[in-house]
């Protein structure tokens, strides 16, 4: 698998992560309603979900994480 898939879907999963668990909460603990729930769980999902890349460089691909909590950009792979 090449390591531009591997950024897709580990981003996919990480924001899908997120986006279920903000969801749930925002319908258990406020008073949004209807698709309000889901809009502000997917805004909050895009801004907090890392962002993954795969870059060619001349050692090869390389794959980087960042996130909003991190200060630097993070060499995975």
């Amino acid at each position: 698998m090449s390591l531009k898939v591997k950024a897709f879907i580990l981003q996919l999963i990480s924001f899908a992560t997120l986006f279920i668990i903000v969801r749930y909460l925002l319908d258990s603990y406020t008073n949004l309603e209807g698709m309000w729930i889901s809009i502000t769980a997917f805004v909050i999902g895009t801004i907090a979900a890392p962002q993954f890349q795969a870059v060619k460089s001349n050692e090869g691909e390389k794959l980087f994480m960042k996130w909003i909590f991190m200060k630097d950009v993070k060499e995975i792979k």
